[in-house]
């Protein structure tokens, strides 16, 4: 095989410098498109330097290798040979030193400088390298130099199937709903092969169930996995584990795998209706039972799961629909049945219901199933309770005159036992709600009578409680609000609204209206007040003021004439009889002052008082005072200027009589006892300074002296 590669090398060119490549047979075995040897017309030809002539000839090169190839995970006793490299500048005297550098030279790749044997020197692994590039040099032994310029080729490692197929991402989970047709996608796996894809089939995968048929398949080249029976029931088997392989080589004997498991599980479709456990419930509630109080549950059971097993309830039929209503439970999806409004043994002591549980998710797929509800029968017994007293009425609303005699009846209130033992009721009131004791009631009857005198004008509504007891069972105890207005009597006379004052003015004219007054009744008579004006039977014929009653139920105050004066009388009292027109009609006097002022040419009034006549003509009161109060102040000033001459006149040293200290003079002499008046001067313990000749002033603060301790 060397000797034909070189023959046709031979045949096709002749260069001056032939470098040929002896290969191991198994590596000719390599594909056809991997040559090993390429021609190139760019390459710079071999140097050859013979003993003749010294001269370097250059020469264009014929041929040149590219690429080597070695099996990898190649194995032996010796190391393996990759290939040779040859040149005719080599006669066979050794002067010829070959040199290989590059990828793995001198560690993997090692070369005989002598023949150029390339061999490999450890076990290689193509999915750790796949090729390595080295640079082939022939030199001069003896000098070292280069024969011909570096040339560059590969080594590449041949694949072979030494790697099994991997799940990375194994193992895997899937979900595929209930129910769903042949050919629904699950899910789809992926495996992974080291060995190179390019070169025969070591990384070319099949995959295969080994375990999971005959629920699911697999497509062999795609590895999509699909449900392969139908109707599978999530409530019959939940979750499939499956086995899935994957081999290399196409799949034929010989290859590697490699497994992984997927587990698949079934998700709930809703094709389940609701069921309950029992077709007949029974309850039992007392009467007085809270409403909105539960009394039972029932349970509708669905094998679905979620949203899919919710259901609602409801009451369809029944003789107590209006009195029971049924809600869901969110959390145990039960239906809680619940009083809806009151119940009462007397009345009924038994109802029948009938409840409905219907999904309420429904699949259109499965709606042909039947219906997705069930109905069940529900009774419910009344049980006696001891119950309080009940009134005719829930509230009570009494009439009373406010002049009703004591102890007359104002109004009954009735109650009685709902309960079959019918228990005798006692009546009373709550005396929290009538403090004062205005009112009181007859046990026995429930009468209520007036135990006060009432005053409308005082209060006129009154809000009391009546408390009905079993006399056999006093925890058994009801409360009613009795409402008691006082009705109007024509008890009060009418009177001025308030306490008027009339001002007339002395230019004032015949007829001028002095003053409007008004009256107030206490009294509330259904059709208003009316009043009515009138005077003293004596002063009918006064001849200073008259009256006139204005429709807005009001009286007008008139004079008669002008020419009233202060000096001849200040003040006019003016007696008005008011009348009412209630049944017995009530009157009052009322006396209305009338003060005669002097007035401005347009009536304002400007004085209404004698003395202003004694005051000089244009000097008003108020002048007068600010003159008093200037009087006053020029005397408060002199008052003060004289005391202040006084003071500035008192002498600025203190006498001896005027000092009342008392002082303590410290002396070693011994007394003389009580007749001994002469040892010491008594004016000198008065003022010890005056011993000196000094005398303490009154207009400077004296310094203090301390004596030695």
């Amino acid at each position: 095989m060397p000797e034909r590669l070189t023959d046709m090398l031979m045949d096709t060119w002749t260069p001056l410098v032939i470098l040929w490549i002896t290969v191991l047979p198994s590596i000719y075995m390599a594909p056809m498109n991997q040559s090993q040897v390429l021609p190139s017309g760019s390459s710079s030809g071999l140097k050859r330097l013979t003993e003749e002539q010294r001269v370097l000839n250059r020469s264009k090169r014929g041929w040149v290798w590219n690429q080597m190839f070695v099996l990898e995970e190649f194995s032996g006793p010796e190391p393996i040979l990759v290939g040779r490299l040859h040149t005719d500048l080599d006669p066979g005297s050794s002067k010829i030193k070959y040199i290989l550098s590059g990828d793995g030279a001198g560690t993997i790749f090692v070369i005989n400088d002598k023949t150029g044997d390339i061999h490999a020197m450890k076990r290689l692994d193509r999915e750790e390298k796949a090729e390595y590039t080295l640079t082939a040099q022939a030199v001069d032994r003896d000098t070292n130099q280069p024969l011909e310029p570096p040339s560059e080729f590969i080594i590449k490692v041949q694949d072979i199937n030494d790697n099994p197929p991997e799940f990375v991402d194994g193992p895997y989970h899937a979900t595929v709903p209930e129910m769903s047709v042949v050919g629904t996608f699950v899910t789809k796996v992926t495996a992974t092969d080291a060995d190179d894809p390019v070169y025969g089939n070591s990384a070319k995968l099949v995959y295969s169930i080994l375990e999971g048929q005959p629920y699911f398949s697999i497509e062999p080249h795609t590895a999509i996995i699909k449900t392969a029976l139908p109707n599978m029931d999530r409530e019959a088997k939940e979750e499939y584990f499956v086995v899935i392989q994957a081999k290399d080589m196409g799949g034929h004997m010989g290859g590697l795998s490699g497994t992984t498991t997927v587990t698949i599980t079934l998700t709930d479709v809703n094709d389940n209706p609701p069921k309950f456990a029992q077709s007949l419930y029974h309850f039992s509630v007392m009467e007085d039972v809270a409403l909105g109080e539960p009394i039972g549950r029932v349970k509708a059971n669905d094998l679905d799961t979620g949203e899919n097993a919710k259901s609602s309830y409801d009451i369809i039929e029944g003789d107590g629909m209006d009195l029971f209503e049924i809600t869901t439970d969110a959390q145990t999806q039960d239906g809680i049945i619940r009083v809806r409004k009151p119940l009462d043994f007397e009345t009924k002591k038994s109802y029948t219901l009938k409840v409905e549980a219907a999904n309420i998710h429904i699949d259109p797929r499965f709606i042909s199933g039947g219906p997705f509800k069930d109905t069940a029968t529900v009774k419910i017994v009344v049980e006696d309770a001891d119950e309080p007293p009940v009134f005719s009425s829930p509230t009570y609303l009494l009439e009373v005159h406010e002049n009703a005699a004591i102890n007359s009846v104002i109004g009954q209130v009735t109650a009685h036992d709902p309960d079959v033992s019918s228990s005798p009721i006692r009546f009373s009131i709550d005396r929290h709600t009538d403090l004062e004791r205005q009112f009181n009631i007859n046990a026995e009857d429930g009468k209520i009578t007036l135990a006060t005198p009432l005053d409308r004008e005082t209060n006129m509504w009154h809000n009391i409680t009546i408390v009905a007891t079993e006399t056999r069972n006093h925890s058994q105890v009801s409360r009613v609000p009795v409402v008691i207005k006082v009705l109007d009597v024509n008890d009060n006379a009418p009177e001025f609204a308030s306490e008027h004052e009339a001002f007339l003015c002395e230019n004032g004219k015949p007829g001028q209206v002095i003053q409007i007054v008004s009256a107030v009744d206490k009294d509330d008579p259904k059709n208003g007040h009316y009043f009515l004006y009138s005077l003293l039977p004596e002063m009918v014929n006064n001849p200073n003021f008259t009256i006139k009653k204005n429709e807005d139920n009001t009286l007008s105050i008139l004079a008669k004439h002008s020419g009233f004066s202060r000096q001849k009388q200040e003040v006019y009292l003016l007696p008005i009889i008011i009348s009412d027109s209630g049944n017995p009609p009530m009157s009052s006097t009322s006396t209305l002052t009338i003060r005669v002022c002097g007035c401005s040419s347009d009536g304002i009034v400007q004085s209404c008082n004698v003395e202003a006549y004694v005051l000089p003509i244009g000097l008003s009161m108020g002048a007068l005072i600010a003159i008093l109060a200037c009087i006053i102040l020029l005397l408060v000033i002199v008052v003060l200027f004289v005391t202040l001459r006084r003071h500035k006149n008192e002498p600025l040293i203190i006498k001896d009589d005027e000092d009342v200290r008392e002082n303590i003079i410290r002396y070693d002499d011994e007394g003389g006892g009580e007749e001994d008046t002469e040892a010491f001067d008594i004016a000198t313990l008065q003022n010890p300074d005056g011993i000196n000749g000094f005398l303490p002033r009154k207009d400077i603060k004296p310094d203090l002296q301390f004596m030695p301790r």
